[in-house]
């Protein structure tokens, strides 16, 4: 059977499969809190084993690097990654590869395919270079369960100094061959403008589906404007996640705390701390529990990736709070799963994406993980497996 038969074949029993699952509520208004169930509080997680990818590996014509998503296709079973080039290198594009990932670790990864993002006229995406507002921050995506066609978050861009026209973030879809299928109605206070909306670089990198395909869940990576300061030595932050139908309609957001700076910046270092929520996904039995990946960036310190549990029972829906500055919220809960530092591995660098993989012969689940090289030659594209249970 060809490829395009077998996705279509497994799109197929997807959609009957969520047509005939009971219906899913999620909650759009506060809920009263009450206590986490033991699964809930047992999560734990062990390191499997890692892969680097070759620095600037060459891949039909590609530059390899700035993997700052992944997720499993389930109508394939390769997993397919994006870049953050935003067409510098070349245009801005999405790869596909094999894993060999099981209990004794990450044995292979092999590239297979790559295609670049096409725009709705179907031309590629330009280079910010040309300053005609139409160029993409690729960060995060994501195959949609019911019909395996790829999502995608871009953090577009508020520019640091006048001049270059504003790009909106925005969530697009995709065929796996790049085509352009459409895009997700984002809440109004994902948009840039003068004085509102998210920080430069820290807007939509975090995206998922949950309550089998029904919800898609997106976060800022930072807090906005409005919402107050960016964490310090001696404060975290809020920063916003926000549950949509398909067809963008806000089923609710809530306000997800970041750890405060781990460490003081080197003071010679002309690039401050930069932190924030790169990643989130949602549990596959629970539409309102994620994990979130937190990645913190400290001159003279390095990084630090931790992995936290997090639900929005019992808090706040602040959809409808213009600012969350000096306001009371019960913030989204969460309890830390993993400290990178603490694994085992050869080197903890820029963690931003990660995915759900197979199910172990123990019951726990396979918990994929890649991290952004920037494309420079002190960082790595490091393949993490992690064993969640």
């Amino acid at each position: 059977m060809s490829a395009s038969l077998i996705r279509r074949a497994c799109a197929a029993a997807l959609i009957l499969t969520s047509t005939l699952a009971p219906a899913i509520a999620v909650a759009a208004a506060p809920q009263s809190a009450s206590p986490e169930p033991e699964s809930r509080r047992a999560v734990q997680a062990r390191l499997l084993g890692e892969k680097i990818v070759p620095y600037k590996l060459d891949f039909q014509g590609t530059t390899v690097g700035g993997l700052s998503g992944i997720d499993r296709d389930r109508c394939t079973g390769e997993y397919v990654f994006i870049s953050d080039d935003r067409s510098f290198l070349q245009p801005a594009r999405f790869y596909t590869a094999k894993l060999d990932v099981d209990a004794g670790g990450v044995h292979s990864v092999d590239f297979t395919g790559t295609h670049p993002f096409l725009q709705p006229d179907g031309s590629v995406y330009p280079s910010p270079a040309l300053g005609d507002g139409k160029a993409i921050d690729p960060e995060e995506i994501r195959v949609d369960p019911l019909d395996c066609d790829y999502w995608w978050g871009q953090e577009g861009d508020r520019p640091a100094v006048a001049g270059p026209p504003v790009i909106q973030p925005s969530i697009e879809i995709s065929d796996p061959d790049g085509t352009h299928r459409g895009s997700l109605r984002l809440p109004e206070n994902y948009l840039i403008t003068a004085e509102r909306g998210p920080r430069r670089n820290q807007a939509v990198e975090a995206l998922t589906f949950g309550a089998r395909g029904r919800v898609v869940t997106s976060a800022i990576e930072g807090p906005l404007l409005q919402d107050g300061p960016v964490p310090d030595l001696t404060h975290g932050a809020l920063v916003r996640v926000t549950q949509q139908s398909r067809g963008g309609r806000v089923l609710g957001q809530f306000a997800y705390p970041i750890e405060k700076i781990f460490a003081e910046s080197d003071p010679n270092s002309p690039w401050g701390p930069d932190t924030g929520v790169p990643s989130l996904l949602a549990f596959p039995d629970d539409p309102n529990r994620y994990l979130v990946l937190e990645r913190t960036w400290v001159a003279g310190s390095g990084y630090k990736i931790r992995l936290y549990d997090a639900t929005t029972r019992g808090a706040t829906d602040v959809r409808a709070m213009d600012s969350l500055a000096g306001q009371r919220v019960v913030p989204m809960r969460k309890k830390l799963v993993a400290d990178f530092h603490t694994l085992g591995l050869s080197t903890v660098d820029n963690t931003e994406g990660m995915t759900w993989g197979p199910v172990l012969p123990s019951g726990e689940r396979t918990l994929v993980l890649v991290s952004d090289d920037n494309f420079d030659k002190e960082a790595v594209t490091q393949i993490v497996a992690l064993a969640v249970r």
